[in-house]
């Protein structure tokens, strides 16, 4: 049944669109929850116990009256609402989370307020606002039936169990709903006599009270005037008179004659006893927010909600957990509120119904609040997922941080300043325990129900913004109050003239206090109104500053948006890569990991929408501020700061809220009589009245009153309320468009479809096309979304985790695209094509995104939680398992490979054996890491690394017997064909390199292996002089380490070294055989398996080549071939590919290959030009400069082939003629003092250098002299200054011939300006090179 035209029509511009009253259906009695039931079968289904017998929905260990029994929704009205239909099921639910709540005389019965959130299938948010009372049962049917239900639980309890209490769940969810259950246990129970303390009930001596709940529906979150109607309403029913109006009257104003106030202005409408003032902000403003900040700050503390914030910001689980729903709402809406400009895109449920734990089983980003009883203790509470989640307890005023989490930008200055706020309101910052992450110890359980209940009692004891009386005359009061014969006597005792002090003191006291009260009230709204707006400017101050220059980042390639919208998914919108170069370096951390996320996603979707749309309100008022400060502070766009800039624009943002609540804009009609029949809803104290249904469910057109009264009133106001009515109807307009527009918010259980290529826009205008398209598009996605909250069957949660294994599979194949196609675009660069579009900060933010989804994926269908990791548990199953197999098959297993091989004609570098065992091994001994979602995400780093994770996670799945025995029926993991497909996405993974492994665990002891490999051809395999080897990485060297004779391997321990960049080999030239030729050096890392060449192909001995005794050699990465690749698919080049060494570093090899003149100026060019690039890299992403320095095509190559050009090497009397002969003659002829005092100081610096060189006791031979010569030249900046005077030298004549390009000046002159650019660089040199050089 839809609402009356008059009713629907008027909607959009209604305060309120619902009334609703839940409690107990006396006709139906009373009715296990059938939520309960159902929760009941899961987790028996998940325990393997029968699911029949489990499903009855009713505890008997528990007292009839803790039990859970269903709540209705009693009356609603309207009937509907056409655009916003009526959710009976979840009003019901949010209304009574916990169903209905009995009590006695002895129980307190204290009424409570709650808020809570509906999500619309099209994102947009319904609020609801709840008072909750008791009411006397009057029903003998459900007397006697409570009563009956207690009989039979004394029985069973005195029968099964007389001495102990009830035995604890099995499970940790039962455990957590055994906390529920008990959460509304009084604290003063021991007090009571033996059979109320257990929570008894005699009909014959006890008065029943059941819970009721009073509930406005609005569509903004007008908290403080939801709640000040609905407590007076209450106030109505429990007043010794009746109100001056029937309740209708004052329901009826608000559902169809208050207006919503409009941006910028106040509105005054009547309760029952009071006026009531609300205001909305202005378009330029920010959003409306009524829950207090304050009560959030104090709860949490400054530190721990800034920290839960940036869990927010990234988007990772949080679980909120309170005894009260009210906190609940108020630190989830708190949260959520200091977002702007950004919104909260996945599963917002600030109250999750005990019925629906299992929900906490998704493997999607989520902010849920869950009730708990005072205290429960953290280390029984095993959550579903725990590895990426952070856990805030609210009433214990501490948290739980996943592991990881970059700090947010300035936090230390942020903290400082929402200090100073809150202290100029008074409120203090210190409080809230330090944050905890995983490693820390939980709480001593009793110590932390102790504090707790202190707390708790003060609270109760000092709570004076509630009014709360002393406890002697609150219960007075409540006691004269409560009984109709003490009233009746009071009043004769007045009429006699007998007066009563006490009472009537306190009477005129209370009356004070009630004035006093709504006094405080009022000044206590305007103050956490001005407070939530200055707190919130901070944060909104900080995302200016941070993202004051994002709008030049955005890439709009789109030429219309029909176009943007079918090709969404393909296209990249937004340049991160240059969007965090141009970020201050404490802000990567956490900006690179934001910048992944779907609210920022869904922000710059917004931004790109807005040159065809209009605007999104909350990108509009964003802009906005960017503009104004780019007016008042002008800067340099690319000129970044981490300088902390405090908001400037406090003052005026209270005042604008202090002004607009002083002045009143509009009122709203004041409640007046309704046409209602007469008998119907009599007043009778402490019993909320059946309301009549026929005048509630019509509006204003009805009204026979509206047509005799209103008139002159509308006179009266008739130009204001025009001019008013008028922009509330063009600025809800406009907000409702904006919604139709923006509609982002994802539905209770929603995943962030993209648009599907398929469906076309029709042509019509922009708007008309956007509109049509963005709704057939969420159309589709409706399948995705979780049902009403009442629709729970088993078939349905089945189908809705089957969508869940829809979009974990959709959300792998994107990360690993993204992997993929980010990764290659920057090893293309390497290879000297393109742009890079990624840096090593967001390789690793990728990774270790992918690090949570493969985590949330192994957690999803779980039967037992074992450990903060689903992964690594099931690693540790897998390994128990294959370790008990091995033991049964110990006779057959492999022998072991030697350390040390002797040298024979086929020696090489063995291979390394594949095994998912021993990479967890590997782990295991890392002492670094001591946590189990460490280890997890470091053997995901190992694998990946190593080329292995697709095939390593194969085999770990391989063992469907384990997979069925944790994991239940619908999970992601034991759904074939959706799990063959995400190891697929996976396998593309090993096209590209990544040292994700190497480069993050850089402390850690690895074990390497080298291999020296001679020249076979030759009979000099061997050398009886005792070898050495240093090798040396991007993080350090391993020292000089003896090579036992007769051995040309060896393994050794060394912390890790990072990527290898060279290898020092040498000798001590002792024995008869003391010539060594060696072909080259291999070197593997024994965990990652990355193996290193070092190309010698020289002799080292003295006498034979250059006579060197030590050659310093140039590492490269040797990709795997086919066989030792084992499957893992194909990869790319190396980033730093050298086929061999041998043309840098001997003249021999030069005289071989003759480049040409331009070849080798092109060379050099080339060599000089990647020194440049790798400068301009980040520092973090440069890699080695000793490859383009002296690897292969480099520096010291290039130069080489310089001076062998035309160079005169003929061999004479048997000796072979070096550049390096040619640079000593040509110091030899400038040594002499009168030479270098014509030459001046570049002359001295030169001889200088050389005679180090000569001096050193390295034994490093001719050429290795030459390439340490252009190391330091280059270092120091001299080699363009050194050129001049060994080309004007006489010596040149002698050695080179006319048409070498060393005697072409022009051609000097050409190669000394290329080398100078080289002066605007630091190089620096690694240890190897300059050993024993002190210059």
């Amino acid at each position: 049944m839809s609402a009356s035209p008059a009713a629907s029509g008027a909607v959009p511009c209604r305060f309120a669109h619902y009334f609703a009253v839940c409690g107990i259906d006396t006709e139906t009695g009373l009715e296990p929850d059938e939520l309960t039931a159902l929760y009941q079968w899961l987790e028996a289904d998940r325990q393997g116990r029968d699911q029949d017998t489990a499903a009855t929905g009713e505890n008997s260990e528990q007292s009839p009256l803790k039990r859970k029994f269903k709540s209705k929704v009693l009356a609603h009205y309207p009937e509907n609402i056409e655009w916003n239909p009526f959710d009976q099921d979840a009003v019901n639910m949010l209304c009574m989370p916990k169903g209905l709540s009995f009590q006695t005389q002895a129980d307190p019965r204290d009424p409570q307020f709650h808020s809570f959130i509906i999500t619309r299938e099209d994102g947009s948010r319904t609020y609801g606002f709840v008072h909750t009372f008791y009411e006397e049962v009057t029903s003998p049917q459900i007397c006697s039936a409570m009563q009956t239900l207690h009989q039979m639980h004394n029985a069973e309890h005195a029968s099964t169990n007389p001495h102990s209490s009830s035995s604890s769940s099995s499970s940790s969810m039962d455990s957590l709903t055994s906390s529920l259950d008990e959460a509304d246990s009084p604290p003063f129970s021991s007090t009571l006599p033996s059979s109320r303390a257990a929570g008894g009930y005699d009909s014959s001596r006890d008065t029943l009270y059941v819970s009721k709940a009073l509930c406005l529906v609005t569509t903004m979150p007008f908290m403080y005037a939801c709640r000040n109607f609905l407590s007076q309403l209450h106030r109505a029913v429990t007043a010794a008179t009746a109100p001056p109006l029937p309740l209708e009257s004052y329901i009826h104003n608000i559902l169809y004659e208050v207006p919503l106030p409009a941006p910028g202005r106040t509105l005054k409408f009547h309760g029952v006893y009071e006026p009531i003032v609300c205001q909305r902000p202005g378009l330029g403003e920010l959003p409306l927010a009524d829950f207090p900040l304050s009560e959030a700050f104090s709860l949490l503390g400054v530190e721990n909600l800034v920290q839960v914030f940036t869990c927010n910001l990234l988007e990772m689980q949080i679980l909120l957990c309170s005894k009260d729903y009210q906190r609940l709402m108020t630190v989830a809406e708190g949260i959520t509120t200091l977002l702007f400009p950004f919104q909260w895109q996945h599963v917002y449920v600030p109250i999750l119904p005990a019925s629906l734990l299992h929900f906490l089983d998704a493997p999607v980003p989520y902010l849920m609040g869950l009730q708990s009883k005072e205290c429960t203790d953290r280390s029984t509470l095993e959550l579903p997922q725990e590895a990426n989640l952070c856990f805030v307890d609210i009433d214990n005023h501490y948290i739980e941080l996943p592991e990881d989490l970059p700090q947010f930008p300035n936090k230390t200055e942020l903290i400082q300043e929402l200090s100073e706020v809150l202290l100029s309101f008074g409120i203090s910052a210190n409080i809230g325990a330090p944050p905890r992450t995983r490693t820390s110890s939980p709480r001593n359980p009793s110590t932390s129900r102790r504090e707790c209940k202190t707390v708790t009692l003060q609270q109760l004891e000092d709570d004076g913004r509630n009014g709360n009386l002393a406890g002697e005359e609150l219960t007075m009061l409540e006691l004269l109050q409560g009984n109709a014969t003490l009233e009746r006597l009071h009043a004769l005792t007045e009429r006699t003239g007998v007066t009563v002090a006490r009472v009537d003191a306190l009477r005129a006291s209370v009356k004070a206090q009630g004035i006093d009260r709504q006094r405080a009230a009022e000044e206590e709204e305007l103050r956490n109104a001005k407070l939530n707006v200055q707190l919130r400017e901070v944060f909104a101050s900080r995302f200016t500053t941070m993202f004051a220059d994002y709008e030049g980042f955005v890439i709009q390639s789109a030429p219309d948006l029909e176009s943007w919208l079918t090709n969404r998914e393909q296209m990249h919108n937004f340049d991160k890569a240059s969007f965090l170069s141009d970020q201050p370096e404490p802000y990567l951390p956490f900006l690179s990991h934001f910048i992944e996320t779907q609210m920022f996603a869904t922000f710059i979707d917004n931004k790109i929408m807005s040159q065809w749309e209009e605007k999104e309100p909350l990108l509009r008022v964003f802009d906005a501020r960017i503009d104004k400060a780019r007016l008042y502070n002008v800067r340099a766009p690319n000129l970044r700061s981490s300088n902390y800039q405090r908001c400037s624009i406090l003052r005026e943002s209270a005042q604008a809220i202090e002004q607009r609540l002083m002045k009143i804009d509009h009122i709203a009609i004041h409640p007046h009589l309704l046409d209602m029949k007469f008998g119907q809803g009599k007043y009778e104290q402490g019993f909320f009245p059946k309301l009549q249904a026929d005048v509630l469910n019509t509006g204003l057109i009805n009204s026979k009153w509206f047509h005799r009264t209103a008139t002159a009133q509308r006179r009266k106001d008739h130009s204001i309320q025009q001019t008013e009515h008028l922009n509330a109807d063009n600025d809800l307009k406009e907000m409702v468009e904006g919604c139709l527009v923006q509609q982002n918010s994802m539905a209770f259980w929603e995943w962030d479809i993209a648009p599907p290529l398929s469906i076309k826009p029709p042509k019509k205008s922009a708007s008309a096309s956007c509109l049509k398209y963005m709704q057939e598009a969420r159309s589709l996605g409706k399948n995705l979304r979780l049902p009403k909250l009442s629709d729970l069957s088993p078939a349905v949660i089945a189908q809705t985790n089957w969508k869940f294994v829809e979009g974990l599979l959709k959300e792998c194949r994107m990360k690993t695209k993204r992997m993929l196609v980010e990764k290659m675009g920057r090893e293309a660069v390497e290879l000297g094509h393109g742009e890079a579009n990624i840096t090593g900060l967001e390789e690793n933010t990728l990774i270790a995104s992918l690090c949570d989804l493969l985590e949330r994926i192994w957690s999803h269908g779980l039967q037992v939680k074992q450990g903060k990791s689903a992964l690594w548990s099931l690693l540790l199953h897998y390994q128990a398992r294959e370790e008990k197999l091995e033991e049964q098959h110990t006779e057959s297993s492999l022998s072991r490979v030697p350390e040390r091989k002797k040298s024979d004609c086929s020696i090489s570098m063995p291979s390394l054996r594949v095994s998912l065992l021993q990479d967890m091994s590997h782990i295991q001994r890392m002492s670094e890491i001591k946590t189990d979602v460490g280890r997890a995400r470091a053997w995901v780093r190992l694998s990946l690394e190593k080329k292995l994770l697709s095939q390593h996670l194969k085999q770990l799945l391989s063992r469907q017997a384990l997979t069925r025995k944790l994991y239940k029926r619908y999970a992601f993991l034991r759904c074939e064909e959706e799990k063959e497909q995400f190891l697929f996405y996976l396998l593309s993974l090993n096209a590209v390199d990544y040292f994700c492994f190497t480069s993050v665990f850089t402390t850690i002891m690895i074990p390497y292996r080298v291999v020296i490999i001679p020249i076979k051809k030759l009979s000099n395999t061997m050398t009886t002089s005792n070898p050495w080897v240093c090798v040396s990485g991007e993080l350090g060297d391993s020292g000089i380490m003896q090579i036992p004779k007769s051995f040309l391997d060896m393994t050794f321990d060394c912390q890790n070294l990072g990527k290898l960049t060279t290898a020092q080999l040498g000798h001590d030239n002792a024995g008869l055989i003391a010539k060594w030729l060696v072909d080259c050096v291999m070197v593997r890392n024994e965990i990652t398996g990355h193996t290193y060449r070092f190309p010698c192909g020289r002799w080292l001995g003295k006498g034979v080549d250059d006579g060197s005794l030590e050659r310093v050699l140039i590492g490269e990465l040797v990709v795997p071939s086919r066989d030792e690749d084992g499957g893992r698919g194909c990869r790319t080049p190396p980033l730093q590919h050298s086929s061999s060494q041998t043309t840098g570093m001997t003249s021999l090899s030069g005289r071989e290959y003759k480049p040409t003149s331009d070849q080798i100026q092109e060379g050099i060019g080339d060599a000089v030009n990647n020194i440049v690039k790798h400068f301009q890299k980040p520092e973090k992403e440069r890699g080695s400069l000793t490859v383009l320095l002296c690897g292969e095509n480099s520096l010291v190559a290039t130069l080489e082939q310089f001076f062998h050009h035309s160079f005169k090497s003929a061999r004479l009397f048997q000796r072979t003629v070096f550049v390096w002969d040619f640079v000593e003659k040509a110091v030899a002829f400038l040594q002499p003092a009168d030479q270098m005092v014509d030459m001046g100081l570049n002359c001295q610096s030169l001889c200088h250098y050389i005679n180090a060189i000569n001096s050193t006791p390295r034994n490093i031979g001719k050429d290795g002299k030459f390439q340490l010569l252009v190391c330091l030249g280059a270092r120091d900046r001299l080699l363009p200054q050194w050129l001049p005077l060994l080309v004007d030298c006489p010596v040149i004549l002698q050695m080179y011939e006319d048409t070498a390009l060393l005697r072409d000046h022009t051609t000097v002159s050409a190669l000394i300006g290329t080398l100078q650019t080289l002066h605007n660089f630091p190089i620096k040199l690694e240890s190897s090179l300059i050993k024993g050089i002190d210059l």
